[in-house]
């Protein structure tokens, strides 16, 4: 097996503490002891001191990218890949990379030099650590949108804190040392405040301190663990959440989970909220959460029985859970601690943004369904025509008013939308008063009665309608959970009968067809080689297979194989391509690649990505079994 490679970090709390010098300073000492070192990318940033000690040092050519017809320069990861150095310079982890490149980011460009056998010296500064972005944020009131994720920190096999005292870093900068003359000023005025600075150098002193905490927590651990769980939400303060979680995480040593919890009106929020779910699905990811996702209405109950299965200790919200609606008395919180009392719960402060507002307004929306207003119409019509039946015989107001209250209910039972069953009501009361109310034929009332009447039948029809609704949402949700367990359980029961390779991947490509409605490729692997993709039947239109057989395409599956990581669409790894590449892996044994159509409109929903790697998981074990006998 190869040996991978080792990850020093030379860490420091601001630009200027001189990271990149103690680098090249150290990179020197180990090629005077024979070590084989060049330097990947240097960002030189025009420092004197830092380009003298360039020079005694192999440095690998840039990558030149070209990108709306301006020109970047980056990492050349193949070329180092070819060099194979025993030891790489890496400046800039947090880096993120040229459209075009391999990788979004250049941690991953380290990563896959690591997995190669490549020791790498790289920099990075406190306020690119993802979990510390509110904290900093707070402190220097700038967004800082170059971060990594905390695991690549403190997985690093050696981290070097590169400190200097506040104010001679204030000197340097006033030397110009650090920017030129032209952008001193503006950095005095903004980052370099001496107090932002002090707090700054406390942050990282801390954060190395909690690093090693956790390095030796691990090699000794006799104590129960913790298991901490963050919910999820379509919120963009939802990210503070997250990282309030992880700094929690850390802290304890714990376990992390992040739950979603799926309800019905999932499928009716913007694709802006479905993008930021997306995002926020995207950080808890990095931070080395568990995703989960269950399915229900009931928050509460779906957040608390998970909890209890999972054996949650710590349960991390955002303040907005806590605001009680203006149909229910008791929070979020009050009905988890009921549920769940031996949970503790911490409240995250969280901004509102109006989500209780967009939650009664996204029940009223609905596409049009022309059924469904045929369905109204054809009701109403019926009700009216028979209503003035009976009105010849001189019935009373009451029986007309139940008969379209009753009229109200079959449409409620017909319809999945309330929108239509609101429409129906009003335009119930507005036939009732025309057609049945003395004066006929106007808007007038003749009785202070029917108002009252009028108002009694809307709230009857509109509640019956609602919860009527609800029942139709809570059995599509048990459908959808129900359908899920029943892939699940075909898929594995398949699997198990199945004798050859190829059964086993006709067998795959067909649940996960079955699941996704999307084009497949399977690239088998046979005598540990990648073998040319396959595209599953149902999916051979020449215009995908030859999308999906491109030369672009094959390389990404060649590079999920080598790498035996996930890349393509939707990930931050060769992200340009067409399909979601995905390794059918147990361990670090590949056998097989999977690729999936993926439209840049319509990425994988939360629950069919569980399913997809369940469904995957099941195929590995399957192979597994084959290749063992």
């Amino acid at each position: 097996m190869q040996r991978k490679g080792r990850l020093k970090i030379f860490f420091g709390y601001c630009a200027g503490v001189g990271k990149t010098y103690s680098m090249l300073k150290e990179a020197h000492e180990k090629a005077q002891e024979g070590v084989d070192v060049v330097i990947g990318y240097i960002e030189p940033h025009d420092r004197k001191e830092t380009i003298s000690l360039i020079d005694g040092l192999e440095q690998l050519d840039k990558k030149e990218i070209l990108y709306k017809k301006h020109r970047f320069y980056e990492l050349d990861l193949d070329l180092a890949l070819q060099r194979h150095p025993k030891l790489i310079l890496v400046d800039e982890l947090a880096h993120t990379n040229a459209i075009g490149s391999r990788h979004k980011k250049r941690y991953s460009d380290i990563e896959e030099l690591l997995r190669a056998g490549i020791d790498v010296y790289t920099t990075i500064n406190v306020q690119h650590l993802e979990s510390l972005h509110d904290t900093v944020a707070m402190i220097t009131r700038i967004q800082v949108n170059e971060r990594i994720p905390d695991h690549i920190f403190d997985d690093a096999d050696d981290v070097k804190l590169v400190d200097i005292e506040v104010d001679d870093l204030i000197q340097r900068l006033k030397d110009g040392k650090i920017y030129h003359k032209n952008q001193t000023k503006r950095a005095l005025e903004n980052f370099f405040v001496r107090d932002n600075l002090i707090a700054l150098r406390e942050i990282a002193m801390r954060r190395c301190a909690d690093r090693i905490n956790l390095i030796t927590s691990t090699a000794n651990k006799a104590f129960s663990k913790e298991h901490i769980m963050v919910c999820l939400g379509a919120s963009p303060t939802n990210q503070k959440v997250i990282r309030t979680a992880a700094r929690m995480v850390q802290a304890f040593h714990a376990d992390f989970t992040a739950l979603y919890v799926e309800t019905s009106q999932a499928d009716w929020i913007t694709q802006k909220a479905k993008n930021q779910l997306q995002a926020n699905l995207e950080l808890a990811r990095h931070l080395k959460a568990d995703i989960v996702s269950t399915y229900g209405d009931d928050i509460a109950y779906q957040i608390s029985q998970y909890a209890k299965n999972a054996h949650v200790s710590k349960l991390v919200l955002g303040r907005s859970y806590q605001k009680p609606s203006i149909f229910r008395k008791t929070t979020l919180v009050d009905q988890l601690s009921k549920l769940a009392p031996e949970i503790e719960i911490y409240i995250i402060p969280d901004q509102q943004s109006g989500a209780m507002k967009k939650k009664y307004r996204t029940l009223l929306k609905s596409k049009f369904n022309m059924q469904e207003a045929i369905i109204t119409i054809t009701v109403l019509l019926v009700t009216t025509l028979f209503a003035i039946f009976l009105d010849s015989f001189h019935v009373h107001i009451t029986s007309i008013v139940l008969l379209y209250v009753l009229a109200s209910c079959f449409i409620g039972m017909m319809t999945f939308y309330p929108l239509y069953n609101l429409i129906a009501t009003l335009l119930s009361l507005l036939l009732i008063d025309i057609f049945f109310v003395e004066p006929r034929f106007s808007l007038l009332m003749d009785s202070k009665e029917y108002p009252i009447m009028f108002l009694v039948m809307m709230i009857v029809s509109l509640s019956i309608s609602m919860m009527g609704h609800r029942l139709k949402k809570e059995k599509m949700l048990a459908s959808l959970h129900a359908h899920s367990m029943e892939v699940i359980l075909q898929t594995s029961q398949r699997l198990q009968v199945l004798n050859t390779y190829h059964e086993i991947m006709e067998e795959t490509c067909y649940q996960l067809f079955q699941l996704l409605h999307r084009p497949i490729i399977f690239y088998p692997v046979k005598h540990q080689e990648l073998q040319d993709g396959v595209l599953y039947k149902a999916c051979d239109f020449p215009a995908i297979k030859e999308q999906l057989t491109s030369i672009e395409e094959i390389a990404v599956a060649k590079w999920v194989f080598t790498n035996n990581k996930n890349a393509g669409a939707t990930t931050n790894t060769l992200s340009h391509s067409k399909a979601l590449y995905l390794a059918i892996r147990k361990g670090s044994c590949v056998y097989g690649v999977v690729g999936i159509r993926i439209n840049t409109s319509n990425d994988l929903l939360p629950f069919e990505k569980n399913l997809l790697k369940a469904i995957l998981n099941e195929t590995a074990l399957a192979m597994s079994s084959i290749a063992q006998q």
